[in-house]
Parts: C-alpha cells; sequence; structure tokens
C-alpha cells in the first residue's frame, strides 16, 4: 500500500481525488484479473472479479461525481501515478485456477488493505473536513468487508474447489 501524497496536507479536494482515484486502480486490477481468467462459468473467480470491479467503479464515480459537484472542473493534483496498491489486489494474487473462495477471499484482503489506509491516515490528517471524509470511507470499507464476508458464507462447499488442468493425469 502506497501513495505520494503527504496525507496531512490534503484538501477536501486532494482527498476526494485520492479517494476516487483509488477505486479507479482498484477497477482497473479486477478488470485485469477478470480478462487474465476469462469467462468460465457463472460464478467463478473471473465473475468474482468483474462484479468487483463493477462495484469500485461505481463508488469511484461516486466520489468523482461529489468532487465534481463541490470543485467543478479544478484540476486536480492528485494523479493515479500516486497510488499504489491501496485497495488494488496484488498484480500476481490470480492463478488461473483459482477458485471463487479464492478470489472472494482477495477481494476481502483488498476491501481490508482499504479500511486500514483510511484507519491508519486519521490520525495524520489535519482538516476536519478531510478526516470526516476518512472516517466516511474508513466505514464504507468496512460495509464492503461485510459484504464480502457474506458472500463468503453463503458459498457452496464446491466453491472451495479449485479447477483442475483437463489434461493432468
Amino acid at each position: 500500500m502506497f501513495t505520494r501524497v503527504e496525507i496531512s496536507k490534503l484538501t477536501l479536494m486532494d482527498a476526494l481525488d485520492l479517494a476516487s482515484l483509488i477505486e479507479v486502480e482498484a477497477c482497473q486490477r479486477y478488470e485485469l484479473f477478470a480478462a487474465q481468467l476469462g469467462n468460465r462459468g457463472p460464478f467463478d473467480a473471473s465473475a468474482v472479479f468483474r462484479s468487483m470491479a463493477i462495484n469500485e467503479k461505481k463508488h469511484g464515480d461516486q466520489l468523482a461525481e461529489r468532487r465534481r459537484a463541490l470543485f467543478g472542473e479544478a484540476p486536480a493534483r492528485v494523479k493515479l501515478d500516486d497510488v499504489f496498491d491501496i485497495e488494488a489486489p496484488d498484480v500476481g494474487a490470480p492463478t488461473w485456477n483459482m477458485s471463487t473462495l479464492k478470489a472472494l477471499q482477495l477481494a476481502l484482503a483488498s476491501e481490508r488493505k482499504a479500511f486500514e489506509f483510511y484507519d491508519d491516515a486519521l490520525p495524520g490528517v489535519s482538516q476536519p473536513d478531510v478526516k470526516a471524509l476518512f472516517r466516511e470511507l474508513r466505514e464504507e470499507e468496512g460495509e464492503h468487508i461485510q459484504m464480502v464476508e457474506a458472500l463468503i458464507e453463503k458459498l457452496p462447499p464446491e466453491a472451495a474447489i479449485d479447477l483442475q488442468d483437463e489434461d493432468e493425469d
């Protein structure tokens, strides 16, 4: 988890840009994973990643819209290059035979990373409006954690089985 921005100097606009970009990076990573794995079934690992990409995009779009409503088209000072693996899962995490359970566990770990980022950042935030935003975002990430945990709880036992190589014998 890495950011090049000085958390203590964030304005509300910068914080909204940062939060939006965290979601953009996670969305892009999940889209990459879904494309790498291909579609193998209605609720396979790739479907998990496509669903997570949709959720991350929706959250990022909401943050970007909020930013536009408050600050119009003012140029962003925070760039996508300033964000690395804050919420996005590790690039090398997926495997070709990944089970649905493992994909959801990866998503859960990513939501926990995002929660920890906002939680760890709070003591370094001095602006009250940025502090309130980070608290809100931490709470939302907590809700995302609960959502993924609930999905894991509902999985049938076969969702824990990794795919088998058809050539393996």
